[in-house]
């Protein structure tokens, strides 16, 4: 019988323990980034009140392309930081969700960074 790590339950664990050393304000929000396997999502959340200030993603009905390639998340990325900057947010903390910093999250990284958004 082969046994196969469970990879969702190891994403999960990575994220955990990642959370507990980020912590996202008002002044300097989390980023969080989920990626699924046909597209990407991200939010900049306030942890001091549990609340969303800014979200986009791939999903949306403005995003007419296919979600899940590295050119989408960086468009998903620069989306987000303008929405960022309208609503005040220059800098940030980012939260790889426990994903490893390479492919779409690497891409939706450097998409907000070229719109602006400073972590």
């Amino acid at each position: 019988m082969v046994n196969r790590p469970n990879t969702a339950k190891a994403r999960l664990a990575r994220h955990k323990r990642v959370r507990g050393k980020i912590r996202g304000t008002a002044e300097c929000p989390r980023l969080n980034v989920f990626r699924s396997l046909q597209h990407i999502y991200a939010q900049l959340i306030d942890d001091d009140k549990g609340v969303t200030l800014v979200s986009a993603s791939s999903a949306e009905k403005a995003f007419e392309e296919y979600g899940g390639n590295i050119e989408a998340a960086k468009k998903v990325g620069k989306t987000l930081a303008e929405r960022a900057t309208a609503a005040g947010i220059t800098e940030c903390v980012f939260d790889r969700g426990g994903y490893i910093y390479h492919g779409r999250v690497q891409g939706l990284a450097e998409g907000a960074r070229e719109g602006g958004l400073k972590f």
